[in-house]
């Protein structure tokens, strides 16, 4: 993943889906957007659902050329083909998830707003850092992601980084200058044509 000078989109699965009827939501979303990458978050810890659900989006996924990580199942991500992992324990697992990985799989690493936690991250080897909720969601523990971290990091900090969690267009406005792509999952899933809810906040950029 690299940082553009526009921010691109990084899209997160909902928690729970049936996958046949998500598969046709998601492939409509990705023909009609520029996508970076497609993270599988869950809430089970169900293996076999995991891996039904990871084989499904994988086929999409690639076919368009767009990269599919999950959270945090390291070895799940390994056997089944994925690009990399997105971890949720603020930077802790980086290293090893790296040195099991390899060098070319995608790490990342969600650190709330914590911005010691992120530079720890980048140091062990995370291409990304997420930081939020940007606004109030259910995301991390609740604290708010300042729009002052993403700018201390993006001015000073080479990884790139990820605003997730509570986006909306004027959230997405603001940040647009100062990170390098936008998380966005239950933003349009819940919305009858996520489509088009996903047009309406790629228009706030700019």
């Amino acid at each position: 993943m690299t940082s553009p000078e526009t921010p691109q989109i990084y899209l997160i699965t909902p928690a729970a889906f049936d996958p046949e009827p998500f598969s046709e939501q998601l492939a409509r979303v990705l023909d009609s957007h520029a996508i970076a990458c497609l993270r599988l978050s869950l809430a089970t810890r169900d293996e076999d659902q995991i891996g039904r659900a990871a084989d499904t989006l994988r086929e999409i996924a690639h076919a368009r050329d767009v990269a599919l990580v999950i959270d945090d199942h390291v070895l799940q991500a390994e056997r089944l083909g994925l690009d990399g992992v997105h971890l949720t324990d603020a930077g802790k697992s980086v290293r090893a998830a790296r040195k099991h990985l390899g060098p070319d799989a995608i790490v990342g690493s969600f650190c709330g707003a914590s911005r010691h936690d992120g530079l720890t991250a980048g140091e062990a080897g995370a291409d990304y850092i997420s930081f939020g909720p940007v606004a109030q969601s259910g995301l991390g523990d609740g604290t708010i992601a300042e729009t002052d971290l993403f700018q201390w990091w993006s001015e000073v900090i080479e990884i790139p980084v990820v605003a997730e969690g509570g986006l909306s267009p004027d959230v997405v406005r603001t940040l647009a200058p100062c990170t390098d792509f936008f998380g966005i999952g239950d933003e349009i899933w819940s919305a009858d044509a996520p489509a088009s809810a996903l047009a309406n906040l790629i228009a706030a950029m700019g």
